[in-house]
């Protein structure tokens, strides 16, 4: 398990810059066998936990060992599912937020929020029902679903398998860039900080809100700033807001908008999660700041401008198609793409820190959940049962067969004859 954990590890932290010595220091321990998938979704959990945690440490000129225990970073991954709020279990998707049988294939929607389920029902023409949708949903097909739904500013995604979306120019687009991307945009000065970093905290929904609830523990003051008519979902806030300050601030508002300058003015980074170009007009940009900005499907190609979740990334990926079964659409055992995102990009934030502390200048990251999703899809080792069969040829004909798992230096490479026809052959010993 140590090499392939290692080997995730060891590509996360190179493009991250980090210092290659440092993954020595991670310890991998705990229970085998979590998060089970076709894809290797656990070593793309203990990966991006782990370079977290280097970068944590080398942050925080801490000498010690980064420990990662599966059972923690798996238990990590599913936080919403284990959150209780006065012994009541959270609502992960409403009613609406699931897959729909098309004219020619499947379809997921995203409608958690209520602007959004306005936006699918308007699209749709459609009652406030499950029966409405469907029948709506199923006399047409799924990219035109994909396109009406996402054009009324909605969200539904066509499933694809992973060749479909090799070939879409969105695929393609996102195969061509590296997991993330960090830039030094100028020759800013080092900034002197005195106490607690200051995070300014743009995002909603796993994966930005994990990226500064990290950030937090970490013992960042993290100030979460959402819109007064958009207020972050209950459930999402009980979980991923814990060790934050939230305010709720219009910055279409002169006097919301000059708190909000003057805020960003003495913060130190400030992370985004918004749809691309949706903060643009706010002007975002200060000497010395490290920005991270996170979307959904890049901030480039055809869907660069669209917004985005994990559900509807495995969808659109071909991940739904790897994971499903009796030619349904299934799913990863957790919102893989949002956490991993989520640990990736403080672990960015993290490094630019420590490498601005040292060189100065202002920073961007970037990342995507698309990219993360090709990450696991083409940049994990994966299980290949192709590997360790073989054929032959015999009295049954042509056979493929396992290998044995026996194995040593120097031993048998396998057996030295096929199986015949049951018993055909002569009760004798062979001779030598």
């Amino acid at each position: 398990m140590e090499n392939t954990v290692r080997s995730g590890t060891e590509a996360l932290w190179a493009v991250l810059g980090g210092d290659p010595a440092l993954v020595d220091r991670v310890e991998y321990g705990g229970v085998a066998g979590l998060l089970p998938a076709r894809l290797p979704v656990m070593d793309l959990a203990r990966a991006t936990v782990a370079v977290c945690g280097l970068a944590a440490v080398e942050h925080a000129r801490v000498a010690g060992p980064v420990r990662v225990d599966d059972g923690a970073v798996a238990t990590a991954f599913v936080s919403e599912r284990h959150l209780r709020v006065d012994g009541r279990a959270p609502v992960s998707f409403a009613p609406l937020s699931r897959f729909w049988r098309a004219a020619d294939g499947w379809v997921r929607t995203h409608a958690n929020y209520p602007h959004h389920r306005a936006a699918l029902l308007a699209a749709l023409g459609a009652a406030d029902s499950v029966e409405a949708v469907a029948e709506a949903i199923g006399g047409r097909k799924a990219v035109d679903v994909e396109s009406a739904v996402y054009a009324a500013g909605g969200l539904a995604v066509a499933l694809r398998t992973p060749g479909g979306w090799a070939a879409h120019a969105q695929g393609r687009e996102v195969a061509a860039r590296p997991v993330l991307s960090r830039e030094r945009l100028d020759e800013a000065p080092p900034r002197r900080r005195t106490g607690p970093l200051r995070v300014l905290d743009l995002t909603r929904v796993i994966a930005g809100p994990v990226a500064t609830r990290t950030l937090a523990l970490l013992g960042a003051d993290v100030l979460r700033i959402d819109p007064p008519g958009n207020p972050e979902l209950p459930d999402q806030h009980a979980d991923t807001d814990v060790g934050k300050r939230t305010a709720a601030l219009d910055l279409d508002r002169p006097a919301d908008r000059r708190s909000f300058d003057e805020l960003l003015d003495a913060a130190d980074v400030l992370v985004t999660g918004y749809r691309p170009g949706a903060l643009e007009r706010y002007g975002l940009e200060r000497p010395g700041l490290v920005t991270a900005r996170l979307s959904a499907w890049g901030d480039y190609g055809p869907w660069g401008g669209r917004r985005g979740f994990d559900s509807l990334v495995q969808v659109a990926t071909g991940i739904a198609v790897e994971e499903g079964s009796a030619g349904e659409p299934g799913a990863l055992p957790a919102q893989a793409l949002d956490h991993g995102t989520g640990y990736l990009l403080a672990a960015a934030v993290l490094r630019s820190l420590t490498e601005q502390e040292r060189d100065g200048g202002s920073r961007l990251v970037r990342l995507a959940l698309a990219q993360t999703g090709h990450w696991l899809t083409h940049g994990l080792p994966r299980y290949d049962p192709g590997r360790y069969l073989a054929e032959s040829e015999g009295p049954l004909g042509r056979l493929r067969h396992a290998l044995s798992p026996v194995a040593y230096e120097g031993g048998p490479a396998g057996w030295s004859r096929p199986p015949g026809v049951a018993g055909a052959d002569a009760p004798v010993w062979a001779t030598a």
